[in-house]
């Protein structure tokens, strides 16, 4: 069905002929994009018509729409934006029944309307005080009536929009900036909102806008192109959920990603981040040259008066000299009258430094230019070239506007060619907060304020440039990545000795955060293995900045002082074997002097006895406070059976969650009330998941229960989790459980990776119990949704468990676990 205008259905039948043809149209595989967006909006354009015809309208009447719906562009469940208009000559009552008679029978076929009823007069008032309602009716299109009265509100409007745009587009300039703050940035977002994030279509809408205004225009180059993605990208969505919305949930990818034809939600989301890229680079540019117009107008009518009093003409253009081939203009970096990018295959990377240096933007003109005509880099690189990307890597945050200018024209993968595998690549890690391209540019940021720190600077900036780089590949990252960060490293100049040590940070860049949080760094073994792996103290020192630029730059959740203290820690100790110094078997600790009382106590009553202690890490640089990251509970008890378990279980009750654990059996000296029996000594830090800690009394006397079996743990916990329904979300993969092999000369470590929950920790220690091994130390990690803990076990007499034994014990905790 085209054309429901003929229909000489009853009024009644046309809102189900329309529904069902609807319903055909957005079945209809083989039509999809922007066809069927113009298609639909074809089909209720003539059920609307016919809606119009039937209920008699008056003369001077339109029916007219506005917004998406004007620009002809429907999703499957977008809403109908419309506005009545009329010249009022017909009577309010005439008017109220005719807009009757068109809404309802909408709003019966459960479809969104935004409406209202105006004269022109009324549509351009609310216009000029509403900017939302404005903006609508820039793409303000007839649909039945009188199509004059339409084009002359439209012609108004958009004479209003040029006349009012110095104040109107500050206004949309900073509407836009407000909901970026609130919405976040869509290329980033792992469950972006298509239309009210930065980048998504709102921004497109209000690119549409400022060209109206004649004031300027966006970068044609791929806009529409993007919009169109994303917009498909909503179809998708609506009819892959069926209903009208914008976000797009993880678990909702999937069927979207089928809906359009992709291989997979990671595709999906990869199109959907260019796309956006493309719009918010777009949208930096336009509204810079927005204000840089603005400022000049403003400006303009002062000029003219010191020059009609000084008799002179039109003031000359400051250009100011930045590097060879590069000036300062109206605030931006362009490119000198001089510059011979054909001859100069350098100067794409000094222009860039040069404008990072300075804190500028490099102009669009700039860019373009130098894509188009600069010639490829020799290979390997000039010295220049090389120190020209080291110089653009360490300007700091000023670095990010201008890599992504360069990156917008395709000069990034030109330099590097690997970088189109990981551009606008998803991370699925919720502790990631950018896709792996930008990532890579913001440890290269983090790492430029390291700089000092190390003695090889440029080592370190491409060092965290290229650590990443190998997620473009299958397999390890860090071993693919060592790979191509050897090749790109050789291309970009860099002599053999240097190309090893770049190589050799990228393999490892993960080695001393891994270590520091999850191994036992007592045991010689640990110290040795990573000493053995960096080889030289000036790789480790990069490595050391490397891995705190590489955190910073993850997300908050990855590093704090914690974590920090306890790398610098490892880093000591490595630095000591790399020296030469001797490394001794560590003496078992002796007892604090709380932990000595606590013990004392636990022997004399044969029963648990504990304190919580406020354990606030040391001041961070710069930081006036220490940061709170929970408190020190302290248990001493009789050794006996099950006691992981059953502790771990009741922290797991009183919500609880544990960020590192220590269990040690200790011997008191006669002297200090000792009588041969062992005393177990749980060191743990622990914070609380919401509200205050509790009690320390209402903690023993829970142990108490526990231990002695009157506390069904695993009976609480789930009844605690039946109490909560469900959400669906993404199914998290199974749990795996490895022996990490040659770890510790004194335990067994075993590794367990698993999704994150309540009493994962009380899980694993009742599977332990249950495989006749004991916990010497555990070492928690917890990365957002995922727990990595790491367990040095032994058999019941101390000694390391067997091959045999690790490998059987790891299946049976992999089995318990799934």
């Amino acid at each position: 069905m085209t054309s429901l205008e003929a229909s000489t259905e009853t009024e009644d039948s046309g809102p189900s002929d329309y529904a069902a043809a609807r319903l055909r149209l957005l079945g209809e595989k083989a039509q999809s994009g922007p066809p069927r967006r113009a298609a639909l909006a074809r089909l209720t354009d003539d059920w609307l018509a016919a809606l119009f015809a039937a209920a008699g309208a008056p003369r001077g009447a339109a029916l007219v729409a506005v917004g998406g719906y004007g620009r002809g562009e429907l999703s499957p469940r977008s809403d109908l934006d419309l506005l009545l208009l009329h010249d009022g000559s017909a009577g309010p009552a005439a008017i109220a029944a005719l807009a009757d008679r068109i809404w309802y029978p909408v709003w019966d076929l459960g479809i969104a309307l935004d409406h209202s009823v105006r004269t022109p007069a009324e549509a351009r008032k609310t216009a000029g005080e509403d900017l939302k309602v404005q903006l609508g009716l820039l793409d303000a299109r007839p649909v039945a009536g009188d199509h004059a009265l339409a084009a002359g509100l439209r012609t108004a409007v958009l004479a209003d929009w040029r006349n009012q745009a110095p104040k109107r587009l500050p206004e949309l300039d900073a509407l836009c900036r407000e909901r970026a703050e609130r919405m976040g940035e869509l290329q980033f977002l792992l469950e972006p909102d298509l239309k009210e994030a930065r980048g998504g279509l709102r921004d497109a809408t209000a690119l549409r806008a400022v060209a109206a205004s004649w004031l300027a225009d966006a970068p044609r180059e791929g806009l529409d192109q993007a919009r169109r993605r994303l917009l498909d990208a909503r179809d998708g969505l609506h009819l892959a959920t069926g209903r009208a919305t914008d976000r797009l949930a993880l678990q909702e990818q999937d069927a979207v990603a089928e809906e359009l034809g992709l291989l997979d939600a990671d595709t999906l989301l990869r199109e959907v981040y260019e796309a956006a890229r493309v719009v918010s680079y777009a949208s930096d540019v336009t509204w810079r040259e927005v204000n840089r117009v603005l400022k000049a107008r403003s400006a303009r009518p002062r000029l003219r008066g010191l020059l009609g009093r000084a008799g002179g003409g039109k003031p000359p253009v400051e250009r100011t000299p930045l590097a060879e081939g590069v000036v300062e203009m109206d605030g931006e970096a362009v490119l000198a009258r001089t510059a011979k990018p054909e001859r100069d295959p350098v100067l794409p990377l000094r222009a860039a430094a040069a404008a990072a240096q300075s804190g500028l933007p490099i102009s669009l003109h700039a860019v373009r230019r130098l894509a188009a005509a600069a010639k490829p880099l020799p290979v390997p690189w000039p010295a220049e070239a090389r120190e020209e990307l080291v110089t653009l890597l360490g300007a700091g945050e000023a670095t990010v506007p201008v890599w992504e200018a360069l990156e917008a024209e395709g000069l990034i993968t030109r330099l590097l060619p690997d970088w189109e595998r990981v551009r606008c690549r998803p991370q699925r890690n919720p502790v990631h907060t950018w896709t792996v391209d930008r990532h890579l540019v913001e440890t290269a940021v983090r790492a430029s304020s390291l700089t000092r720190r190390v003695g090889r600077p440029d080592l370190l900036l491409v060092a965290a440039l290229l650590h990443d780089i190998g997620k473009g590949w299958p397999g390890d990252h860090s071993v693919a990545g060592e790979t191509i960060a050897r090749d790109l490293a050789a291309r970009i100049g860099f002599d053999r000795a240097d190309v090893g040590v770049i190589a050799t940070a990228v393999r490892h860049h993960l080695l001393l955060i891994e270590t520091a949080t999850r191994r036992d760094l007592d045991d010689p073994a640990t110290v040795a293995s990573v000493a053995k792996a960096v080889g030289t103290l000036p790789t480790l020192e990069l490595l050391h900045a490397l891995t705190e630029a590489d955190a910073l730059a993850t997300g908050p959740a990855a590093w704090s002082s914690w974590r920090g203290s306890l790398v610098a820690d490892l880093v000591k100790r490595v630095a000591g074997v790399l020296a030469g110094e001797p490394v001794a078997e560590p003496e078992p600790a002796a007892p604090s002097a709380e932990q000595e009382r606590l013990a004392i106590e636990a022997l004399r009553t044969g029963e648990p006895v504990l304190t919580l202690h406020a354990q606030p890490e040391p001041a961070a640089e710069k930081s006036e406070e220490p940061e709170p990251v929970g408190v020190e509970l302290l248990i001493a008890l009789p050794d006996q059976p099950g006691v992981l378990p059953a502790a771990a279980g009741v922290l797991a009750l009183h919500r609880l969650t544990v960020r590192a654990a220590d269990l040690r059996a200790v011997e008191l000296p006669t002297e200090l009330g000792g009588t041969g029996a062992a005393v177990l000594l749980l060191s743990w830090r622990v914070a609380a998941e919401y509200g205050s800690l509790p009690q320390a009394a209402r903690l023993r006397a829970d142990l108490l229960r526990a231990l002695d079996g009157s506390l069904d743990i695993p009976a609480r916990l789930a009844e605690r989790e039946a109490a909560y329904p469900r959400r669906r979300g993404i199914q998290a993969p199974p749990p795996r459980v490895t022996v990490a092999p040659a770890a510790s000369h004194h335990a067994t470590v075993i590794e367990v990776r698993a999704q994150d929950a309540p009493g994962l920790l009380h899980r694993i220690g009742r599977a332990l119990e249950g495989a006749a091994v004991r916990v010497r130390s555990a070492h928690v990690s917890t990365l957002g949704a995922n727990a990595v803990d790491t367990l040095y076990v032994t058999r019941p007499d101390g000694s390391p468990l067997s091959d045999e034994e690790a490998v059987d014990v790891a299946r049976a905790l992999e089995g318990a676990l799934g």
